[in-house]
């Protein structure tokens, strides 16, 4: 199969699928959604009738539960949601889901904000009625809705559409059959409405135990779906609640408070993950019933699912990161190594890159894994074209050029050189640094003989050291254990880099160097794969665990680098995409970069 080609004859690469783009495009030509209006915040169907001609086109919504910092998959839904309203002519709601008050905490909240912001989303559009041209901000908390999710309880059993359910677990468990065998009916399930109503008010008024009833829909204990066979909508949870405090002793279930949430919001798309595709059912059982009561209005949301984000050697379940926090494995939730948000921020991934890799990684219905290569490739991809450059030696051996003095009239003499910031944006200047008798290379770029296609530095060879002069190796000196001290070498005259000699001897060799007279100490930290299973998740958590996932080294590097601004992606060359470190200096006062990601995958077979 080709690659196809454009007008001008030059070969295109197809644009990732995409299938939701056809979905919305398809209820925008069809007028879904046209009709629809606004009440200026989320509200039931009475609030809205009163509001004006929603102007945007789609509502969509990111609706995070705030028990964890969020992480790479995060980012798709983050990217996919808030690009397509912007797309669209829409807008994002950003919505914290917190009905769960065990396990939600206000750092979550804050993390999840940043993290959004960081990513380049605002959840902004003038769409207040009574405020015509005033931006609003659209963020929300689930737990702002908790007296209508009650009220549209009541509603449902004053319809004969929930009961409350005394069963102990295990008779639920038992009495709901499986794929093959239907559900038997509750014992308490023919209680009348009044009945279920004053006993739901029982359950809201803290007088009957934790566990000792919830309330559940009346639909079908019979239904192929189990998820319809009389799913819980509320449950008794005695627990103080980051928002609404002790108010509450009973709290929706996710599966009901979802679409309320979404319809209150007026949102038009609910994008999920495919976990979620057999809840659909009810999902949309649940505001037909409340829209055939007055309660939200209509056309209300529809859910749409995609396939989750899977990364080979990246795990994302919330409680193995936790357990990797909390036993140190990992310096924190934003430890670079961290498929976090904030441990890709820090480790040097830009929101450019996330955005890219988000894009290429496509959004179908199928599953599957893509490779951690497509990851590191959307950082250099985004990062090459921008990045200041620079030279840094990662394992430093002394360099000493032996007739430095005699050539250049001392050998305290400092020479001046200076290379581009960037090789292919002249305007963004240059960078100085200086060249001196003793320098610091790459251990790995000298060899007492030479291998085949080694080019670097052996006795009698020349190279040049990059935007310097050329020098010739004469030997070097080894301890007694045969570790490499030091490599001596002769300066070879009138070669520097940009004067009319430069050309006069052809070299193969061009390495990199900093000078011992202007080097910057700096320690660099070398991540790699946090985990060395291609799929982790089947095994044990710490036997997956990458055992070389973090190599900490002392370099050098050029001068510039010492005011390097901490989450800027900078080239080393040779080297890779590094980081100035968030956190701030070493232990002894180093300036610390992380490794992004290398010129290259490391890991390719």
């Amino acid at each position: 199969m080709t690659s196809p080609t454009d007008k001008s004859g030059t070969k295109t690469t197809a644009a990732p699928s995409n299938f939701l783009r056809h979905v919305i495009e398809n209820d925008l030509a069809q007028g879904a959604y046209a009709g629809r209006t606004w009440g200026g915040s989320p509200g039931d169907a009475a609030h809205h009738a009163q509001g004006m001609p929603d102007p945007a086109k789609v509502r969509m919504r990111f609706p995070p539960e705030p028990n964890g910092y969020l992480h790479i998959g995060h980012a798709k839904s983050i990217w996919l949601n808030f690009q397509l309203a912007k797309e669209y002519g829409g807008v994002c709601h950003l919505r914290f889901d917190d009905t769960n008050p065990e396990k939600e905490e206000q750092e979550y909240v804050d993390s999840i904000r940043d993290a959004v912001k960081w990513l380049g989303y605002e959840t902004y559009l003038a769409d207040r009625p009574s405020a015509p041209g005033t931006i609003q901000e659209h963020e929300y908390f689930a737990s702002n809705y908790f007296d209508f999710m009650y009220e549209a309880a009541e509603y449902l059993i004053g319809a004969g559409l929930a009961y409350v359910d005394e069963q102990t677990p295990e008779e639920m468990r038992a009495n709901r059959g499986d794929f093959n065998t239907p559900g038997t009916d509750s014992r308490f399930r023919s209680r009348t409405p009044d009945e279920n109503l004053a006993r739901f008010r029982e359950m809201r008024d803290g007088k009957l135990a934790d566990g000792a009833a919830i309330l559940r829909a009346k639909i079908d204990m019979a239904s192929p779906n189990i998820n319809m066979r009389d799913p819980a909508l509320y449950r008794i949870r005695r627990a103080t609640h980051h928002n609404t405090g002790d108010k509450w002793c009973i709290y929706p279930m996710y599966t009901y408070a979802h679409p309320i949430e979404d319809a209150l919001e007026q949102i038009t798309h609910s994008i999920c993950t495919l976990e979620f595709e057999d809840q659909r059912p009810f999902y949309d059982w649940l505001l037909d019933r409340l829209a055939e009561g007055g309660l939200v209005a209509s056309p209300h949301p529809r859910q749409y699912e995609f396939a989750r984000l899977n990364v080979t050697h990246v795990m994302t379940s919330k409680r193995k990161l936790r357990q990797l926090v909390e036993e140190k494995h990992v310096d924190g939730w934003d430890d670079p190594r961290m498929p976090t948000i904030a441990g890709l921020r820090r480790r040097g991934y830009t929101p450019a890159a996330l955005q890219l890799f988000c894009e290429r990684s496509g959004t179908t219905k199928s599953g599957g894994w893509i490779e951690y290569a497509s990851l590191e490739a959307a950082l250099r991809d985004t990062l090459d074209p921008i990045a200041p450059r620079a030279m840094a030696v990662l394992d430093p051996v002394k360099l000493v050029i032996t007739n430095w003095g005699e050539l250049m009239g001392g050998d305290d003499t400092l020479d001046d050189c200076s290379a581009p910031v960037h090789p292919h944006h002249p305007e963004m200047g240059k960078r100085e640094f200086k060249l001196g008798r003793e320098v610091w290379i790459e251990r790995t770029d000298y060899e007492d003989v030479q291998p085949k296609g080694f080019f670097r530095l052996f006795p009698g060879n020349k190279v040049r050291l990059k935007y310097g002069h050329v020098i010739e190796c004469t030997g070097a000196t080894r301890d007694a254990d045969g570790k490499l001290l030091e490599v001596q070498a002769t300066l070879v005259p009138d070669t520097k880099s940009g004067t009319p000699g430069a050309d006069a001897i052809k070299v193969k060799g061009n390495i990199t160097w900093v000078a011992a007279a202007d080097a910057v100490q700096a320690e660099v930290r070398l991540y790699e794969r946090l985990f060395a299973e291609a799929n982790p998740g089947s095994g044990e958590l710490l036997d997956e665990l990458n055992k070389h996932s973090l190599e900490v080294c002392t370099a050098f590097v050029e001068p510039s680098l010492a005011k390097a601004e901490p989450g800027v992606g900078i080239q080393f060359e040779r080297h890779g995409y590094f980081v100035r470190d968030t956190k701030g200096a070493a232990a002894g006062g180093q300036v610390v970069f992380n490794r992004a990601a290398g010129m290259r995958d490391s890991w390719a077979k």
